[in-house]
């Protein structure tokens, strides 16, 4: 099974090479906080501080570090108060795009999103202008490098994902959103580790761009990413091969 080199894959090695290592675990904790918050601190009993705790270690954060996040979001105060946001537009050429976020004031972080929209020729969207376009799936990331493609591949399937594709090193699995969990164990049995592992949303169809406008969109995605309310960027743009960025 095999795909394209797609946006989310070169926002994925971005993120792994980013060099403002802070900004990149304050969002983190932000988000284990919030899991905490919501479903209490054990990982265990709480699907969301699970793969928020997952995607902190691919991030190298100590376990010291995701230990302190715990103990403030189940030691939270009621005036702490964050809010999980969805924010929608289109990037120059017509492409949807798709921002989750955790704020503390959603009309403030409104109104960064539609700056940085408009700064970068796209178009800020009302509520569910573009999220039609998205499902909600399964999505974990495994490091190519000491996997075996056909055991992976046929560990994952029978754990019910629906595809698998290879985005330069790492192996892409991709299934139903009830089936996070059983995938996660597939790969453990395999003793791998996964790079990353969410619930997160997956375009229905990719709109192919053209390359005079493809380094407009990267930059509109980047720059969203660096919003510090921001956790996650979808699109479905797809970049022409070959395209860094």
């Amino acid at each position: 099974m095999a795909g394209h080199s797609h946006w989310a894959n070169i926002a994925y090695k971005k993120a792994a090479t980013d060099k403002k290592r802070g900004k990149v675990y304050s969002k983190l904790a932000t988000k284990i906080i919030v899991a905490a918050k919501m479903g209490g601190g054990d990982p265990d009993m709480n699907l969301r501080l699970k793969c928020s705790i997952a995607d902190a270690r691919a991030a190298n954060m100590t376990n010291d570090q995701i230990k302190r996040a715990i103990d403030r979001g189940t030691g939270a105060t009621a005036s702490e108060h964050y809010d999980d946001v969805v924010y929608e537009g289109y990037a120059a050429g017509g492409a949807a795009v798709l921002i989750e976020g955790i704020t503390d004031n959603p009309h403030r972080t409104a109104g960064e999103i539609r700056g940085i929209f408009q700064k970068y020729a796209g178009n800020f969207g009302a509520s569910g202008s573009v999220a039609w376009q998205f499902t909600r799936q399964a999505v974990v990331r495994v490091p190519a490098q000491g996997s075996s493609e056909d055991a992976l591949m046929m560990a994952v399937l029978d754990a019910g994902a629906a595809d698998m594709e290879r985005a330069d090193d790492v192996f892409v699995v991709r299934g139903p959103a009830e089936s996070l969990t059983p995938i996660q164990q597939a790969v453990a049995g395999l003793k791998l580790v996964p790079l990353s592992s969410a619930i997160e949303y997956v375009p229905s169809t990719y709109m192919p761009v053209p390359a005079e406008v493809a380094k407009s969109i990267a930059s509109l995605l980047e720059a969203l990413e660096e919003n510090d309310d921001v956790q996650k960027v979808h699109t479905n743009a797809e970049f022409p091969d070959g395209f860094e960025g």
